[in-house]
């Protein structure tokens, strides 16, 4: 781990300010209706209250663009904390001034306090320096276990770091951390990544970045189709990015044989006559394609394909959905990359699963406990995987 951890400095009576990722999905009620990031954060506050500290903490939650809206409270997290952890929890209804400071004063070791919502104030996303100072007073040690935000400098992943002399990884981020860069620095081989989602524009500097360290990239979902136009086939009314056809066709070119990578694309596909769960819809070969039809999920084919490949992986990492996720008769081909997943995983293979629907599948499976990581980190994890520094670890010290 080239980041310090908690386990690195002494803790015993001090006043840890933690930034953890409590950015929870909520009901129109405002219940929580997944407390997987609530839960990813107990092990560090744990670790902090048997070392005998103190833990305030503070999140984001939602976009309440910088005013103080009740819908994105962190109250309900609060609660559901105190439900999950056996100290005692409180919660003050702002995140700096008198009342805050007051409480953290007021705090015992063992004790947890969660500030409300950051983003409450336009100057956390700026990063205003005179607001990192206000948040600062309410800890003598700073900890970041909210790997999701490590790509955004804002003031409570970067301002206030600054003004600590003591500024170390959560057991989350440092979890994130290793399993990530694991993948850029010292992968077992063979490494497959296996990429998804709607469109190339978001996964481009991914695909460019992994191509030189992979040894295959198995390519599914609506991204497929740019790569599919590039080599010349008929792609109905699939989505494309036209603008990226001409490096679709680059890339490709440029993964022959010689350096044996290769980007491999489905050989067959399941396509509908339009993008809803009414629509008419069957399985075609990939130069198939009704002009007036959309690819929505991989087919059985491809699904067997991806499989043969995966199971001579030693290193797996998954990012995206295979197909139009969200509607559950075009789910099939992502349900069983994830049933694929957790079947190499018991074989032997290291997998990471890089957020999103992938996550998503695992979890409606019962399967993310059968894989090595689930990443938490959605766009952080992605543009470490792109070879971009983030601010939020950088900002922590060197081990």
């Amino acid at each position: 781990m080239r980041k310090k951890t908690l386990r690195d400095v002494n803790l015993k009576g001090r006043k840890v300010l933690m930034r953890v990722d409590f950015n929870v999905p909520l009901s129109k009620e405002g219940d929580i209706t997944d407390d997987t990031r609530v839960r990813a954060s107990i092990p560090s506050i744990d670790y902090i209250a048997a070392g005998g500290a103190s833990c305030v903490l503070m999140s984001h939650l939602g976009r309440p663009k910088g005013a103080k809206n009740k819908t994105y409270t962190l109250r309900p997290v609060a609660d559901r904390l105190g439900e999950l952890v056996k100290h005692p929890v409180r919660f003050v209804e702002d995140c700096i001034g008198a009342e805050v400071e007051a409480k953290v004063a007021a705090l015992r070791p063992g004790e947890i306090l969660l500030l409300e919502n950051v983003r409450f104030y336009p100057n956390e996303e700026a990063n205003d320096p005179a607001f990192s100072k206000q948040l600062a007073k309410s800890g003598d040690l700073y900890a970041n276990d909210a790997f999701g935000t490590a790509h955004r400098a804002h003031a409570s992943t970067v301002g206030v770091a600054q003004l600590f002399k003591d500024r170390v990884a959560g057991f989350l981020m440092e979890k994130e951390i290793e399993a990530l860069e694991g993948l850029l620095a010292k992968p077992e081989r063979p490494f497959v990544a296996v990429m998804g989602g709607a469109k190339v524009s978001g996964k481009i500097d991914l695909i460019k970045n992994l191509l030189g360290r992979v040894d295959r990239i198995l390519v599914g979902g609506g991204m497929a189709f740019t790569f599919f136009k590039a080599a010349g086939l008929e792609v109905g009314t699939s989505l494309v990015d036209d603008e990226l056809i001409p490096l679709c066709r680059e890339l490709m070119e440029d993964t022959g044989a010689g350096d044996g990578r290769r980007i491999f694309l489905p050989v067959d596909c399941i396509v509908a006559s339009a993008v809803n769960a009414a629509a008419e819809s069957r399985e075609v070969s990939t130069g198939d394609i009704p002009e007036d039809w959309a690819g929505v999920d991989i087919g059985e084919k491809t699904v067997e394909l991806f499989r043969r490949e995966l199971l001579g992986a030693k290193t797996v990492f998954w990012n995206g959905p295979m197909g139009v996720f969200e509607i559950p008769k075009f789910a099939g081909g992502t349900r069983k990359l994830a049933r694929i997943m957790a079947e190499i995983t018991k074989r032997g293979a290291t997998t990471v699963i890089g957020g999103g629907d992938s996550v998503a599948a695992l979890n409606q499976l019962g399967l993310a406990d059968k894989v090595s990581h689930v990443s938490t980190g959605g766009g952080a994890s992605l543009e470490l995987l792109e070879g971009k520094k983030l601010p939020g670890v950088e900002a922590l010290n060197d081990n």
